[in-house]
C-alpha cells in the first residue's frame, strides 16, 4: 500500500496553523507512543485551580516543534549553516523531548517508576522509535543527548532558553489565564544567534530575556507551585503510595492491566526493556483517574478517604512557609488525626505530612545565557543586566509546606 504524501496541519490556539514538515514527522505524530500524549495532562492537577488548564503534552510538543521551525529559519537568515539532515534531527528531537512523561506529567514522576526521570524515558522511547524507523532518528538522539558536536543544537532543545520553555510558558499562561506568564517567544527567537556553535542572545534582546525569566518565576510560584495545585498532586502521590502498599500486602485492587503491573513491580532503570516500555506506553491519565474512581469504594479506609478527597476536591489544608515547619506543631496535628480518624501512626501520616519545594529562575552553573554585545564580545547575562544585580538570578528559593485536615486543631 502506497503511503500518502498528504501532511497534516494542526490548528493551534497559540500560533495558528502548525504543519508537519515531512513524512517522518507525520509518521512520528501518528505513532501510538506519541498519540498517547493526548492523554497526558501538561500541568498535572492544576486544573483543580485553573479550570482551563486541560491542555496536554501533545499540544506542547507540537508547539515546541513550531517554535523550532521558526528558530531554524531565523538562524539560517543570520548565516548559521544548518543542513537539511540537521533540521530534521532538531525537529524530531524537540517533537519527542517529552514523550517519556507518565500520567499527570511531573506529578507522578517518581511514583510509578522509581529513579527513572522522564528525560531518561524519553531517550528509551526515542531509541525504540529509532529501531522502528530504521535509524532515521539517530541524529535526533545525538542532539537530544548532547553528544552531537554542534552544541547550540542541544541548547535549542534543552537549555535555559530552549524551545521547550518558550512554548510551555506561553501555552500554560494562555490556558490558565495567568497573564504574568505570557512571553514574547517570537521576539526571543528573533534575538537568537550562534557564536562558536553555542547559542547566544543579541544585546538588544536582553530585556526580552529578563521578561522571560521573571515570567518563569511568576509562573512557578503562582501556577506550577500554587499551594492548592501542589496539595492536589501530593494527594495523588499519596494515593499511589497507599495502593502500592496494599498490593504489596496481597490486596487485589481494581485497575487497568498496565497500572496494576506498575503497582505490583518496582522497575529499575536496568530492567526497563522493550516489553516494559510498551507497558508504560499504555499508561496515561485515564488509567489513574479510572482507578481512583474505583478505589473510593475500597474497604481500606485510608485509600477510600484519599480518593474521595481528590475526586470531590476536598483537599487537605496546606501551609507554605519560608522556614522549616515546627515538628511539635506537626505532631499535634498528627495526634488529632490519629484520634479523630482512629488511625495508627503509619496510616495517619497519609493525612499529616511536610516537605519542601524549590525554584531557581536562573542557574549559571548549569548553563549560562550569554549576551552577544555590539562589539562582538560575549558576557554572562548577570554581568550586563540592569534589572538584576550579580547573584540575584542563581538564588534558589525554598519554601516549606505542612499538610493536614482542615478540621484539625
Amino acid at each position: 500500500m502506497a503511503k500518502s504524501n498528504k501532511l497534516n496541519i494542526f490548528n493551534d490556539p497559540i500560533y495558528g496553523f502548525i504543519g508537519t514538515q515531512n513524512e517522518l514527522i507525520l509518521e512520528l505524530v501518528d505513532h501510538r507512543y506519541f498519540q498517547r500524549l493526548r492523554r497526558i495532562s501538561q500541568m498535572g492537577m492544576s486544573y483543580l485551580v485553573f479550570p482551563g488548564a486541560h491542555h496536554t503534552r501533545f499540544h506542547h510538543a507540537l508547539g515546541s516543534m513550531h517554535l523550532m521551525t521558526q528558530a531554524i529559519q531565523l538562524l539560517r537568515l543570520k548565516n548559521v549553516l544548518i543542513s537539511g539532515e540537521e533540521e530534521n534531527g532538531l525537529l524530531c528531537a524537540i517533537l519527542l523531548h517529552d514523550i517519556g512523561h507518565g500520567p499527570f506529567s511531573h506529578a507522578l514522576e517518581d511514583s510509578l517508576v522509581s529513579g527513572i526521570g522522564h528525560e531518561q524515558l524519553s531517550i528509551r522511547f526515542m531509541e525504540r522509535l529509532n529501531q522502528v524507523f530504521d535509524g532515521r532518528l539517530h541524529l535526533a538522539l545525538q542532539i537530544f543527548k548532547g553528544t552531537y558536536p554542534r552544541k547550540f543544537m542541544n541548547q535549542l532543545v534543552s537549555s535555559q532558553l530552549d524551545m521547550d520553555r518558550l512554548d510551555y510558558l506561553k501555552r500554560d499562561s494562555f490556558y490558565t489565564g495567568v497573564t504574568e506568564g505570557n512571553i514574547n517567544s517570537e521576539r526571543l527567537i528573533t534575538m537568537l544567534n550562534v557564536v562558536n556553535d553555542e547559542l547566544v542572545i543579541e544585546e538588544k534582546g536582553i530585556y526580552a530575556v529578563e521578561k522571560f525569566l521573571m515570567a518563569r518565576r511568576f509562573m512557578y510560584w503562582q501556577v506550577y507551585l500554587h499551594k492548592t495545585s501542589l496539595m492536589a498532586e501530593l494527594l495523588l502521590v499519596k494515593i499511589l503510595k497507599r495502593a502500592r502498599f496494599l498490593v504489596s500486602r496481597g490486596k487485589n485492587l481494581e485497575g487497568s492491566e498496565a497500572l496494576k503491573f506498575f503497582l505490583n513491580h518496582s522497575i529499575t532503570n536496568n530492567a526497563f526493556d522493550d516489553d516494559i516500555l510498551d507497558g508504560f506506553a499504555n499508561l496515561d491519565d485515564i488509567d489513574v483517574l479510572s482507578a481512583i474512581k474505583r478505589w473510593q469504594g475500597s474497604d481500606d479506609l485510608v485509600l477510600a478517604r484519599l480518593c474521595k478527597m481528590l475526586l470531590e476536591r476536598r483537599l487537605l489544608k496546606i501551609k507554605l512557609r519560608n522556614k522549616p515547619i515546627n515538628p511539635q506543631r506537626l505532631g499535634e496535628k498528627l495526634a488529632w488525626v490519629k484520634k479523630e480518624y482512629q488511625l495508627g501512626d503509619e496510616e495517619a501520616q497519609y493525612f499529616v505530612f511536610s516537605g519542601l519545594v524549590k525554584n531557581q529562575v536562573y542557574d549559571n552553573e548549569y548553563q549560562k545565557i550569554n549576551i552577544l554585545g555590539k562589539n562582538g564580545k560575549l558576557n554572562d547575562l548577570e554581568k550586563v543586566s540592569d534589572h538584576f544585580g550579580r547573584g540575584t538570578f542563581p538564588k534558589i528559593t525554598t519554601k516549606y509546606y505542612a499538610c493536614y485536615p482542615k478540621a484539625s486543631v
